[in-house]
């Protein structure tokens, strides 16, 4: 491991589970790294594997499913610290120590114009129809300053005579407060003086 601490489980007791080795399974049989005994969990329910720097999860093909941030795994996910892993009937936590080193990492937006999905940090967040158009038009357009004109045009197409800024403003603001974990200092939708808004992915 180089000296650097291995990402770890914590179970719904408090106790970790290091996750040192290449592969680590989670299931009812004794011959699984981490064993638990419940009815909901299969033999071998999911495993934690490392790729390179990255670490996966992925269930094996269990009977109640694997979870992550509340949605069924049907393929590997990569972790986060602080995520959240149930496995049949039993919640873990996802911990990486070494993230406590970096600064405090960009949210990741995930967004999915056609199905109307949007994710922060892989959790689901419900838009109203105007804050997922203004989204979605800046999602198309990351990095690039897009003025209030443009943005009214975009979002407000039945306005043929425009909108006013605190239509716009009131709009980011909302916006703001389901995507950025602390509203008033964005990293994602951020206010570009005398211009615009623009979208940082």
């Amino acid at each position: 491991m180089n000296g650097k601490e291995p990402p770890k489980l914590i179970d719904p007791t408090g106790r970790t589970h290091e996750l040192s080795g290449a592969a680590t399974t989670i299931g009812r049989a004794v011959e699984n790294e981490i064993v638990v005994s419940s009815k909901r969990i299969s033999r071998e329910h999911a495993r934690i594997r490392r790729e390179g720097w990255r670490v996966l999860v992925e269930d094996l093909g269990s009977t109640n499913g694997t979870f992550l941030n509340g949605q069924r795994l049907s393929e590997p996910m990569q972790l986060r610290d602080r995520d959240q892993i149930k496995v049949g009937d039993v919640q873990f936590v996802f911990h990486d120590p070494e993230v406590t080193h970096q600064d405090t990492p960009l949210p990741e937006l995930e967004m999915d114009v056609p199905a109307g999905l949007v994710r922060v940090n892989r959790q689901l967040v419900e838009l109203a129809p105007k804050e997922f158009d203004l989204l979605a038009y800046l999602y198309s357009q990351p990095g690039l300053v897009c003025s209030k004109d443009e943005i009214g045009t975009a979002v407000w197409p039945e306005y043929q005579d425009g909108v006013f800024d605190y239509q716009i403003e009131n709009l980011v603001r909302r916006l703001r407060l389901k995507l950025e974990p602390d509203p008033k200092n964005p990293q994602l939708l951020l206010t570009v003086r005398g211009r615009g808004y623009k979208l940082i992915l």
